[in-house]
C-alpha cells in the first residue's frame, strides 16, 4: 500500500511539472539548452551519445536503455527523469543499464531505431550488439497518457530487459523480429522533405530548436512521400495499432496484461481473459505495450492469425488472435502529430470530430493560413456540420474521409462539400492539392 502511495504520488508529481511549464512560459531554446546542461552535469546519463553509450556497454557487459524524449513538447507523455529517478525502485533498475537521453532524431540509425514516431517518449532496450529487447512508450490521445504508460509499467519492462539480457545470447533467435527490414533511408536528415533544411548535428552554437528533427518530422516525412507516389496504403496510413481496435484493454501497470475486452471483438473471440499475461505474440517476447504494437505494426492489413502465449493463473496456454482483412481501419488516428499533415493533403486543413449532435462530423477547427486554408478559402466555418464529403453522406469518421481522399481521388479533383449551419444547407468544394 505504501509503495503503492509513493507512485502515484510520483505520477502527481509528473502531473504538477507538466502543468507549470506552460504557466513558466519559458521559451523552447531555453528548456533545450537547460536539460542538456542539467542532465551532462548529473553525469548519469549519456546525453545524445549513442556511440559512447555502446561503447560502456560493451566494455561493462550491461544493457542499454536509450530513452528518446521531445523536450520542447508540452503535450508529451511526461515519464521525467527527475521524477523517475526519485522513484526508488526505479533508479535501481536503471543502475544495471548504460543510459541515455536521446533528444533529437537527427542521425539516428534508421535501422535500429524503429519505432512509433508519432510518440513524444520512446524508449528502447538494447544490447550492445544492437539486439533489442524491447520498446516502451504509448500513447492513443493527444493528452491523456495514463492509460497506456506508468512509472510501474516501465519499471516491469526494466525488469523484463534485464530478464532478456540475462539469457543472453541463448534467446538471440526469438528476439530477431524485434528488428525491422533495412529502411530505404538510413537517417531522418535523408528522407527529401527533410534532406535541405536539417543536418546530422543539433546546432547549439546557433539556434538549436530549429535544427533538431523532431521525432514526429520522420512520420510527416514517410507520409508525405507516400502520398506523392500514390502508395499511402493502409499500412502507413494506420501505423503501430493499438490493441483497443480489437477491443483489447491492457493494464498500464504490468507488462502486456488483460484488463478486459470488448463484447463481440476480436480480441474476446481469441479467448482473452482478464488477468491473463501475454507473454509472446506471433513469437515474440513482450515487455510493453510498444513491443505489442511493434508486431502489429508489421502485421498486414489484409488480416492475419497471431499466436499469442499467454499465462493464465500461473499456466501457460496458447491463444489464436484472428485479424480480418481492413482491421486496421479500426484504429483512431485523430491523435497523431502527423496527422495534421494528412489533413491539410485531405481535408483542405479541416479538423473534424464526432458531432454530438449525431448526424455528420462537427468542424472543430479550420486552417486559416496556406497551405492548410482551402477549406476557409471554400467558406467552411468552424462549427459547421460537415455532412456530405465527396461521396460520403453522413460520414462518422474523420479518418474515413482522410483515407477517401489520399487512397482513392487524386491531386486536382474536386472534392464536393455539404454543410449544415443555423439550420441551413450549404453547399461548396474545394480541389485536392
Amino acid at each position: 500500500m505504501k509503495k503503492q502511495a509513493i507512485l502515484t504520488l510520483a505520477l502527481l508529481g509528473m502531473l504538477v511539472a507538466g502543468a507549470a511549464l506552460p504557466q513558466q512560459k519559458v521559451d523552447r531554446e531555453t528548456k533545450v539548452r537547460d536539460d542538456k546542461k542539467k542532465l551532462e552535469a548529473s553525469g548519469y546519463w549519456h546525453y545524445n551519445d549513442l556511440p559512447a553509450a555502446f561503447a560502456e556497454a560493451r566494455a561493462t557487459g550491461k544493457p542499454i536503455v536509450v530513452v528518446l524524449r521531445c523536450i520542447p513538447c508540452e503535450e508529451c507523455v511526461k515519464l521525467d527523469d527527475d521524477v523517475i529517478e526519485a522513484n526508488a525502485q526505479m533508479k535501481a533498475l536503471l543502475d544495471k543499464f548504460v543510459r541515455v537521453r536521446q533528444i533529437s532524431t537527427n542521425g539516428l540509425d534508421l535501422s535500429l531505431f524503429q519505432y512509433d514516431t508519432d510518440q513524444s517518449f520512446a524508449v528502447f532496450l538494447l544490447n550492445a550488439d544492437g539486439t533489442i529487447y524491447g520498446r516502451y512508450g504509448t500513447r492513443s490521445h493527444r493528452t491523456e497518457w495514463q492509460g497506456d504508460v506508468s512509472v510501474e509499467g516501465m519499471a516491469k519492462a526494466l525488469e523484463g530487459a534485464l530478464a532478456l539480457h540475462k539469457d543472453y545470447p541463448k534467446n538471440k533467435a526469438k528476439l530477431a523480429a524485434k528488428r525491422g527490414p533495412a529502411p530505404e533511408f538510413a537517417k531522418p536528415e535523408l528522407f527529401p522533405s527533410l534532406r535541405a533544411k536539417y543536418t546530422p548535428f543539433l546546432n547549439y552554437e546557433g539556434k538549436v530548436v530549429p535544427s533538431c528533427i523532431h521525432c514526429h518530422q520522420i512520420s510527416d516525412a514517410q507520409k508525405e512521400l507516400a502520398i506523392q507516389r500514390h502508395q499511402l496504403t493502409d499500412s502507413v496510413l494506420y501505423p503501430y495499432p493499438h490493441p483497443k481496435s480489437f477491443g483489447l484493454i491492457l493494464d498500464p501497470k504490468e507488462r502486456p496484461t488483460v484488463l478486459k475486452t470488448a463484447p463481440g471483438s476480436d480480441a474476446q473471440k481469441a479467448g482473452l481473459l482478464p488477468g491473463d499475461v501475454i507473454a509472446t505474440l506471433d513469437g515474440q517476447p513482450l515487455l510493453s505495450l510498444a513491443d505489442m504494437q511493434w508486431v502489429l505494426n508489421t502485421t498486414p492489413a489484409s488480416g492475419a492469425s497471431l499466436t499469442l502465449g499467454i499465462v493464465r493463473a500461473g499456466k501457460p496456454k496458447t491463444l489464436t488472435l484472428t485479424l480480418p482483412d481492413g482491421w486496421r481501419k479500426r484504429d483512431d488516428i485523430s491523435w497523431r502529430v502527423s496527422t495534421w499533415g494528412l489533413r491539410r493533403a485531405a481535408l483542405g486543413g479541416m479538423k473534424l470530430d464526432p458531432n454530438p449532435g449525431g448526424q455528420g462530423l462537427l468542424v472543430a477547427n479550420v486552417g486559416q493560413y496556406a497551405p492548410h486554408d482551402l477549406a476557409k478559402k471554400a467558406g467552411v466555418l468552424k462549427g459547421d456540420i460537415l455532412v456530405g464529403f465527396d461521396t460520403f453522406t453522413n460520414p462518422t469518421r474523420e479518418v474515413e474521409l482522410i483515407a477517401h481522399a489520399l487512397q482513392v481521388k487524386r491531386p486536382g479533383d474536386t472534392v464536393p462539400l455539404t454543410l449544415l449551419r443555423n439550420g441551413q444547407t450549404v453547399k461548396t468544394s474545394f480541389v485536392l492539392p
